[in-house]
């Protein structure tokens, strides 16, 4: 059988957000990309499969990042000094030009999929630029990589220098157009993603053109929401119409599900630091998934999304780098990240949200955001097998520890970044 083997080791997963499900010792079957379930000894049907032994070892499902942008990942970790529309418009932009050329895009992609691939990320969300063919370039290395994810040519139109904005909104569309159509049955582990960039850099009139792309062709939609109050005003002013930031999106049915007119359209927004209470009721109303990105929040003095409000609420969650706002590739960073931005927020906001604890911040970065991309993030039956082999022994410790502990010890001590033992992605062996 195709992609059809099991995994021995100490399995560590949420299924739910509120508590660890652990297995000493324990059997994972994968059948055709398609994990079989949990046990403690292999079943009779699945004795002819492969075994691949991991002794001690730690077995997570893979880790889901919700909002990257892989243009920026050449300048991760600098420039770090600035609000959000500043370091748009002083460092960001700037460099998404250099995309124009082709050499420059296949350097820099390279490195990105090459750290993604040897991350224990296996399913992402991501951002390019609003050039096609370096877009087209990056999906096509993303593919090789064996990884899963959504790519998305930028569309901006205005409020960025002349080499960045396209010349119109009958240009960006058409680009669009044309992009979609190449790539759209190209790939089998990367797909299309519709992207305005956010409100600012989109004249109404793209956006109209968007979502006659979507409608045309199905696709998911991202972009980013209430990140900043600087950008929020910014977008009152430009939009005076609408009631509030995700409205502008919902006009043009570009923000999830809208039973009133019969559009469905997968989204995810990021960051939603600053969204009133109309904005997330019409989020959870629409099935909107809020992309959290802790690390980027902090570095571009953001603020701190309130995550428990919004889990209490119902909202899909889950996690993002978003490098280079955030500068980190790192999803077990985000983890932490986000159960420590809770506590301050705990402390110094509202303390009526209690701060996240460590198996809900797990459980977005892998069935939360998994949930994106179908059934994912999870050993259940049924779900896409995605897996990461981590060996903790390079961590020392004179103390006994139990698997709870290991676990928690992994991801805060970052085990991810230089310590993957393998990696899979829907049952292929991509490391």
């Amino acid at each position: 059988m195709h992609n059809s083997f099991i995994i021995k080791g100490n399995v560590c997963q949420t299924i739910n957000p509120k508590e660890l499900d652990l297995h000493e010792n324990a059997f994972v079957i994968c059948v055709n990309g398609v994990s079989k379930g949990i046990f403690n000894t292999i079943p009779n049907e699945f004795k002819n499969l492969p075994i691949y032994d991991y002794g001690d070892a730690l077995i997570f499902p893979g880790m889901i990042d919700m909002h990257v942008h892989a243009p920026q990942f050449a300048f991760r970790g600098t420039s770090m000094d600035l609000e959000l529309m500043d370091w748009l418009n002083r460092y960001t932009f700037p460099e998404e030009e250099k995309y124009e050329d082709l050499e420059y895009a296949k350097k820099a992609y390279g490195m990105f999929v090459k750290a993604l691939k040897e991350s224990a990320t296996t399913r992402s969300v991501i951002f390019a630029t609003r050039h096609r063919y370096a877009t087209e370039l990056l999906m096509e290395l993303m593919e090789a990589s064996g990884l899963i994810s959504y790519v998305g040519k930028v569309n901006m139109d205005r409020e960025a220098s002349d080499n960045l904005t396209e010349k119109s909104a009958d240009v960006s569309a058409y680009t669009t157009f044309g992009w979609i159509n190449a790539v759209k049955d190209k790939f089998t582990r990367t797909k299309p993603i519709l992207t305005p960039r956010f409100i600012p850099c989109c004249t109404d009139k793209l956006m109209e053109e968007l979502r006659e792309i979507q409608m045309a062709y199905g696709i998911p939609v991202q972009s980013h929401l209430s990140e900043s109050k600087g950008e929020i005003e910014f977008v009152k002013f430009l939009r005076p119409k609408n009631s509030f930031y995700g409205d502008s999106y919902n006009e043009y049915d570009l923000f999830g599900k809208n039973d009133d007119i019969g559009v469905d359209v997968k989204t995810v927004m990021a960051h939603c630091v600053w969204s009133t209470d109309e904005e997330v009721e019409l989020m959870h109303k629409n099935g909107v998934f809020v992309a959290h990105c802790p690390a980027s929040n902090m570095n571009l003095t953001s603020g701190i999304a309130p995550i428990r409000k919004y889990l209490d609420l119902g909202l899909n969650v889950g996690l993002g780098s978003d490098v280079a706002g955030g500068h980190s590739l790192s999803i077990f960073r985000a983890i932490t990240d986000a159960i420590q931005v809770s506590k301050m927020y705990f402390r110094m906001v509202n303390e009526n949200y209690k701060p996240l604890v460590f198996s809900e911040s797990f459980y977005l970065a892998t069935k939360g955001g998994g949930e994106f991309f179908g059934k994912v993030g999870s050993f259940e039956d049924g779900y896409d097998f995605d897996a990461i082999v981590l060996n903790d022994n390079v961590l020392s410790h004179p103390q006994t520890l139990n698997l709870a502990e290991r676990m928690e010890r992994a991801v805060y001590l970052g085990l991810d970044e230089k310590n993957l033992t393998a990696k899979f992605v829907a049952g292929t062996k991509v490391l």
